[in-house]
């Protein structure tokens, strides 16, 4: 089959072209802040991605994503910090190999989506976003009162998790092993949509009736895509915290959700690439005007505002309305 250029494929390409050239970058560079905040972008995007997976296709909007995404780093903190005080967790020692903390942390956030996904979607419209975010704040406030763990000081993590055995210390290591994530992270979510899995999930949320009246179990469907979002959430919370080497409750706050949803509006609904897009606007623009004034929102606001009156499919859907 022939390669037709279309704008977003050519986007697409110069996406996956830029996230490859950024190790040479920092290389030609000679500075590791670009490797570090490319990082940033790439957990950013991954969680977002997640979060896309049901807001996009389900329509499922809610407020509460920073839960997994929190609840995954702590994961991997509690891990590593049980282990390096030799203090057992439920009889178990810690760990920090990625192998094993990170499929832990997708497990936790996938039992978690399970059971407040399970609750929240006995509801509809702006009450599973208030649900949402009402689970998102009771998780929250538990890991504030946890004084053990450092309550609302955080938790540092003595050393990045091991990777098969060994010490993920080089940058640009950690940043193909985020790219790596983010890729498979992608293509689940892209197959999964081309799936009568996500036909479901599209046709239910354009009308649950008529999907009910095929014989489709539209709250399973659901619950299943609110568990496979929370596991990918994990995973990229588990990255966050090897990122920084720190986590803190305010992984976990309502704000943290509503940067991720502004991310996915500000980038697109309708391709997995919206969220990098998004990501990337989102950080770049906080780093750039956060150097010339504390008051950077006060200007991001508006752009906000004009993106979602100009473009009201994202920077991404730009593309799909410059080809028509």
């Amino acid at each position: 089959m022939m390669f037709s250029p279309t704008p977003r494929k050519l986007a697409a390409l110069a996406i996956i072209l830029v996230l490859l050239a950024v190790p040479f970058w920092a290389a030609a560079s000679g500075s590791n802040y670009v490797v570090t905040f490319a990082s940033r972008i790439v957990i950013y995007a991954m969680v977002c991605v997640s979060l896309q997976s049901i807001v996009g296709q389900a329509g499922l909007v809610s407020f509460g994503h920073s839960l997994y995404f929190g609840l995954g780093g702590y994961v991997v903190a509690l891990a590593s910090f049980h282990l390096g005080e030799g203090i057992p967790l439920l009889g178990w020692s810690g760990s920090n190999e990625a192998l094993v903390v990170w499929p832990l942390a997708m497990a936790v956030c996938a039992f978690a989506a399970l059971i407040f996904g399970a609750l929240s979607l006995r509801t509809t419209g702006v009450y599973f976003i208030m649900i949402t975010l009402a689970f998102a704040q009771m998780v929250f406030f538990i890991f504030v009162g946890l004084k053990f763990y450092g309550g609302t000081d955080g938790l540092p993590l003595n050393a990045r998790n091991l990777f098969a055995g060994q010490r993920i210390v080089d940058p640009v290591t950690f940043y193909g092993i985020c790219v790596a994530c983010l890729g498979l992270v992608m293509l689940f979510c892209w197959r999964l949509s081309r799936s009568r899995f996500g036909l479901v999930l599209r046709g239910a949320a354009a009308s649950e009736r008529r999907t009910l009246s095929l014989g489709f179990p539209v709250y399973a469907y659901r619950l299943a895509a609110c568990v496979m979002a929370g596991a990918m959430g994990g995973l990229a919370g588990a990255l966050w915290a090897n990122l920084n080497r720190f986590v803190s409750p305010d992984m976990l706050s309502w704000l943290r959700s509503g940067e991720f949803l502004v991310i996915i509006v500000l980038g697109g609904l309708s391709s997995p690439f919206g969220p990098i897009v998004g990501a990337a606007a989102v950080l770049i623009i906080e780093s750039v005007l956060s150097g010339w004034t504390d008051r950077w929102e006060v200007i991001f606001g508006p752009f906000i505002v004009l993106v979602a009156l100009f473009a009201p499919n994202g920077l991404w859907g730009l593309l799909r309305s410059r080809r028509s």
